[in-house]
């Protein structure tokens, strides 16, 4: 037949078939579906989803795949609509050979969860092969003298198809001599005889051509020819007999190559050279002729390649005995294969689910896999069992197929994962068995919570830092894996709801690093706490806190702040010395604080600058200021010192405090009058420009008025000087807003310098007193010789000095002195 009829022809026969579909429910499950082979790749079979009663799409969700008992896969499955398509073009001889019917089994396993089904693909022939014939041109020798009714058997035709699509008959061309039988074979195809049925006569027709035609079942049908050559011999009477029809043998399968299979043996009468029989293994498939010989003179029969009984249980061998005058007879030999315990039972793992959650419940399943046992009669019962005690068991589900369950919690925190060996052995003899290892990882699930190093944290920062600065970190290890080990970190609120810790403070999440958002200021607050948080990634997150304390330390970053004596930028205040005042005097005392603490704190007095440095001193802890020695009438009157008050940080810090000490006698000497000597340049203050003026015409007036009434009683009538306030002459010494001094008379002095005086006799016992917060008031004397104090303390003075003072027009009054 011609190429392209050909390939015409099986496209009609392949378009015409049927794809039949076949669910059968029994102890276990198998689905069963059938396909013509010779379809092309990509053609449907059936939708498995349907099959399995399972949505759309569930196949994809649930992880679906197929699992082939052999190497190859031949079908693909499409895991969102859930059909099943052919893979590849399916060749059902080369699949299957003359096994019929051809099935080729897998399995269809879903993961999640694990779940395995049984499906078988029953692939139908086609009729696309012809039948050939392996000899196209046999010769036949038959003698003049064979009998009507004689029968000479013909090669077998080899079909590849199967059933009807197989060889079916054989026809033979129109001639005189002979007719056609067909027969049947127990094992094997189809062969054909043929029968004389007109005597032969060499001397009318030495020879004659015969054409035999083998024709299959399909649709439409196929065929094959064989030309035969009949040669008329001449007259022979006696046809080799053999000694048995049927010869039967028996040989083990792990029979070496030579090994002898049976002896077949035939007897001719005839004399001479019509009585020598030589044998042939004659009219026999291709497989026999491969696997089997003879010897031509003895009729041994021996191997000549391996046997498998799992592959070809039996075969049925033609043997030929032809005597020397051409004439032959046949008989049979069928071999027997035993099979022997030669195959070990195998393993096949279809699916495995790793890794494994450690929290799965006992009975989870972990694997599924068959075993098969080649050596179906020979290896007998096959049991499976595991080489090591770990937590897994193995059950049967259906028949040579069985599940690995697990057996006992599992923890991946002790085991990370088994290396697990499933032994398969049989009983023999001998006793064969198999391994295979599973590996399974055991995957982590969040049940451990993140514990901190330390329950709690000391953090030390500096005051003065940067914002942003790295102070400490905290950190906190998990035991699981992954996202339930990565651990985020975060700030609690306090208890008490105080949120104002969240403007000092941050936290790396990732890592637990703490910044300082801010400048910290020590003297604003010394330290502070607040709970960190360590959360994992799991799914039910775990966490764990910690406590964190962080101290701010002090830096020396305050300078010394002068409470007494005050510098108010223009002049210093006057401090008055009398000048009978003996070495160890006190004259006043340098008051300062420090706003930072500890050592930074610590302050100390020295004597920097002085008009005499021989005159004064300072003592170096608490600032005082006495005399070096007693005052002599050569010392100026106006004494400037300048004096530092250094703290003890590193490095230390300083402030400078100017003061002017005026030497005096007594107390009613005009030294409100002087001047600092270096700020004489300096532009006179407008204050003073008023107070001037001011003087000039209440001395006017007061003229005017004493010409007036100068007669009429001017003591009597004078009572109090014209108004006049130490303000107005002490401010740009002593700035003070917020102590007044008030006169018992018509005058007052207002805002006097804050501090307070007290003297008494002894000189060399006088002390001053400092940082009153509200400073007494002085009334201005009236009639008396004393001052008298809001607080209840006096100070005596001379009654005649003031009266001199008075008398002599001094209006100005001294410092306010303790």
């Amino acid at each position: 037949m011609a190429g392209a009829g050909r390939k015409s022809l099986q496209s009609r026969q392949v378009g015409s078939l049927l794809i039949f579909l076949c669910v059968s429910v029994g102890g276990a499950t198998t689905i069963r579906y059938s396909v013509a082979e010779e379809m092309e790749s990509g053609s449907f079979v059936a939708n498995v989803a349907k099959d399995l009663g399972l949505e759309v799409g569930k196949l994809a969700a649930r992880g679906a795949r197929l699992v082939s008992e052999g190497n190859k896969m031949h079908f693909r499955l499409h895991l969102k609509t859930g059909d099943l398509f052919v893979k590849e073009k399916l060749d059902r001889e080369s699949l299957c050979g003359k096994a019929d019917p051809c099935v080729l089994h897998f399995e269809i396993i879903l993961v999640e969860p694990l779940q395995s089904f049984r499906a078988e693909v029953r692939v139908f022939d086609i009729n696309d092969n012809a039948p050939v014939f392996l000899n196209k041109e046999p010769l036949l020798k038959i003698p003049e003298s064979t009998p009507l009714g004689s029968r000479f058997p013909l090669q077998s035709a080899q079909d590849l198809d199967v059933g009807l699509n197989g060889l079916q008959n054989y026809t033979l061309s129109a001639n005189g001599y002979f007719h056609l039988h067909t027969r049947f074979r127990s094992h094997g195809p189809k062969y054909a005889e043929l029968v004389l049925n007109k005597p032969l006569d060499r001397e009318e027709q030495p020879e004659v051509n015969l054409t035999v035609t083998a024709v299959d079942g399909g649709s439409p049908p196929k065929s094959g020819t064989a030309h035969i050559r009949v040669v008329v011999l001449d007259v022979n009477d006696h046809v080799p007999q053999f000694s048995r029809p049927v010869y039967r043998a028996q040989v083990s399968e792990n029979s070496p190559n030579g090994s002898l299979v049976a002896t077949v043996t035939a007897m001719d009468l005839d004399e001479g050279t019509n009585k020598a029989i030589t044998y042939s293994l004659a009219q026999n498939p291709e497989a026999i002729l491969k696997t089997f010989q003879i010897d031509s003179q003895t009729g041994e029969v021996r191997l000549r390649g391996p046997l498998d009984s799992e592959d070809i249980e039996t075969y049925d061998i033609d043997i030929q005995a032809t005597d020397g005058g051409g004439l032959s007879a046949h008989s049979k030999v069928l071999v027997e294969v035993v099979d022997v315990n030669d195959n070990p039972p195998e393993v096949m793992v279809s699916s495995v689910s790793s890794p494994l959650p450690e929290d799965s419940p006992p009975q989870t399943v972990v694997a599924l896999f068959t075993i098969r046992d080649r050596d179906i009669r020979m290896g007998g019962k096959v049991t499976c069992f595991l080489r090591e005690d770990l937590p897994f068991v193995i059950k049967p589900t259906f028949e040579s197929s069985y599940s690995l369950v697990t057996d006992r919690s599992l923890d991946r925190e002790e085991v990370s994962g088994y290396n697990i060996t499933l032994v398969a052995m049989d009983t023999g003899p001998p006793s064969l068995s198999a391994e295979t290892m599973i590996e399974v990882l055991i995957s982590d699930v969040n049940d451990n919570p993140p514990i901190f190093q330390e329950d709690s944290y000391i953090l030390t920062v500096r005051e003065n830092n940067s914002p942003a600065v790295f102070i400490g970190q905290v950190h906190a290890e998990d035991l699981d894996l992954g996202e339930n080990a990565q651990i985020t970190y975060s700030l609690l609120p306090p208890k008490n709801g105080d949120l104002s810790v969240f403007a000092y403070i941050s936290i790396n999440s990732d890592n637990g690093k703490l910044y300082a958002l801010r400048t910290m200021d020590y003297e604003a607050i010394q330290d502070f706490q607040f709970v960190v948080k360590a959360t994992d990634g799991g799914f039910l997150s775990l966490n764990s806190e910690a406590t964190v304390r962080v101290v701010v330390l002090d830096d020396n970053d305050n300078r010394p702040m002068i409470l007494y004596p005050l510098q108010n930028g223009t002049l210093p205040c006057n401090d008055l010395v009398p000048r009978s005042a003996e070495a160890g005097y006190l004259v006043t005392k340098v008051v300062a604080v420090d706003g930072d603490s500890g050592q930074n704190s610590w302050l100390s007095y020295h004597l920097l600058k002085a008009t005499d440095f021989g005159l004064f001193s300072v003592q170096r802890q608490n600032g005082e200021i006495r005399t070096l020695r007693q005052i002599s009438e050569r010392d100026p009157m106006m004494q400037k010192l300048i004096i530092l008050v250094q703290d003890h940080g590193q490095p230390a810090l300083s402030t400078t405090v100017s003061l002017n000490i005026l030497l005096v006698d007594g107390f009613s000497e005009p030294y409100l009058q002087f001047q600092d000597p270096t700020k004489h340049s300096r532009k006179v203050n407008p204050s003073t420009k008023y107070l001037v003026i001011s003087l000039a015409i209440l001395s006017f007036l007061f003229l005017l008025s004493v010409t007036v009434i100068f007669i009429i009683h001017v003591y009597q009538k004078i009572k109090y000087r014209e108004k006049f306030t130490i303000q107005e002459h002490f401010y740009d010494d002593c700035n003070f807003s917020n102590n007044l001094v008030q006169g018992q008379g018509n005058g007052s002095l207002s805002q006097p310098c804050p501090y307070e005086m007290c003297s008494a006799t002894g000189t060399g016992n006088s002390e001053f007193r400092f940082l009153k917060r509200f400073m007494p008031n002085f009334p201005f004397p009236h009639a008396t010789g004393e001052i008298k104090m809001e607080a209840g303390s006096s100070l005596p003075l001379n009654s005649e000095r003031n009266k001199s003072r008075r008398s002599e027009g001094h209006d100005q009054v001294s410092d306010d002195y303790m």
